[in-house]
């Protein structure tokens, strides 16, 4: 094993405003103005945000600024990359200088990718293959409806591409967005399912950074391990009580601390699980956050003797697991079972054949997530071909 026995070197800046709090949307016109918005294009998915009576307070609080509003609707989970071109049409011929995501990551994600995409001469597409970078970004802002993704303050998107089912990341500082709103009250109305794959996604985000060969981290050690331990303790507490604020408080607040940069600080993190799901996700169209949940226990099982004490802390601290001493492989165990019954408790899936995936699907997954066997997943542990396909098999 290697590791690195001294805390990285980092740099960290996160230039994103964050407006937390009740009614805290009314704001958006005076601050989409303040960011120098004369044009803007509202983004968003279904028509939640209308029944709920959002879209008609924010359209409301553009107006009153006397900003110009345009609209694309129709983002779904997964976000297509065949909306993202229609937006980047849009803002070319509109001369937008602010997109504006009214959701969750999905449609944030969206937005970032139509900013990106509309200062640039090429396809949009070339930035989540890596034919190209960033080099400048329409301004994005965010109002949160779907604590999950953590991309109200993230420098990621992720897009899925239709042709060919391939869902690829894209990271630039050029995305940040300039603010955003979180307002716990927005996502009372979500449903049970979407609370499931919310929390997991935010633990998911906790536990991708948590495992590294990094060793002198103690205190992003802590701090993860909080975030882990508030999204175990109060997402049950959800399903219990969806309109419960400070409940939801937690939950918005860590997700958004999940996914900022700074869990990052000084280590780093694996995101093996992340990179496999995205394979369910774009062949199967399966939430981001269901994936998360059968991947990731399947994924610790086949690297936990790789640091059996890592395994073993996180078992104590996150799930209160006695440590053994003398077996502490059986401490690790006993925490990856309690983090698989509280996904059974959040009512998910932690199996594929529980969400109809079989064998006859791993090879594809596996050859398209190594491009052809030819890069590797993880940091902590690299991933080959064959060692994902062991992974899927875990997950069956």
């Amino acid at each position: 094993m290697c590791y690195t026995v001294i805390m990285n070197n980092f740099d960290f800046k996160n230039p994103t405003q964050i407006i937390f709090g009740k009614d805290s949307e009314k704001r958006t016109g005076v601050l989409a103005a303040e960011y120098g918005a004369k044009k803007v294009l509202l983004h968003y998915g279904g028509g939640s945000i209308k029944k709920t009576g959002l879209y008609d307070r924010v359209t409301a609080s553009l107006k009153a600024a006397g900003l110009e509003v345009f609209e694309l609707a129709g983002v779904k989970p997964n976000p297509r990359l065949s909306l993202v071109r229609e937006g980047v049409s849009l803002c070319r011929e509109h001369s937008i200088d602010l997109i504006l995501a009214v959701g969750g990551g999905s449609v944030i994600d969206s937005a970032k990718a139509i900013g990106i995409g509309a200062v640039y001469e090429g396809d949009v597409w070339d930035f989540y293959t890596g034919k190209a970078e960033p080099q400048g970004s329409l301004k994005v802002a965010t109002i949160l409806t779907i604590p999950a993704a953590g991309s109200e303050s993230s420098n990621g998107s992720v897009i899925t591409n239709e042709d060919g089912g391939l869902k690829r990341p894209c990271g630039s500082d050029f995305i940040y967005p300039v603010f955003s709103i979180c307002n716990p009250e927005l996502a009372f109305t979500l449903p049970v399912s979407q609370i499931a794959n919310g929390t997991a996604d935010i633990f998911a985000h906790m536990h991708e950074r948590y495992f590294t060969n990094v060793k002198q981290v103690d205190l992003t050690d802590r701090l993860i391990e909080a975030g882990m331990r508030n999204i175990i303790h109060h997402a049950p507490r959800l399903l219990d009580n969806p309109e419960d604020y400070d409940t939801w408080a937690e939950v918005m607040w860590t997700g958004t601390i999940a996914h900022n940069n700074l869990l990052d600080t000084g280590r780093v993190g694996d995101w093996g699980s992340h990179d496999i799901e995205h394979e369910l996700s774009g062949m199967f169209d399966i939430a981001h956050g269901a994936g998360l949940a059968i991947i990731i226990p399947a994924w610790m099982k086949y690297v936990y003797k790789h640091d059996v004490e890592l395994f073993a802390q996180f078992a104590e601290r996150v799930f209160f697991v006695e440590r053994d001493y003398v077996n502490p492989w059986k401490t690790a165990l006993e925490g990856i079972y309690r983090l698989e019954q509280h996904f059974k408790r959040m009512g998910m899936a932690i199996r594929l054949s529980e969400v109809g995936i079989t064998d006859d699907s791993f090879d594809e997954m596996a050859e398209k997530a190594t491009a052809g066997d030819s890069a590797a997943l993880g940091n902590f542990v690299k991933l080959d071909k064959t060692a994902i396909i062991k992974i899927f098999k875990l997950a069956e």
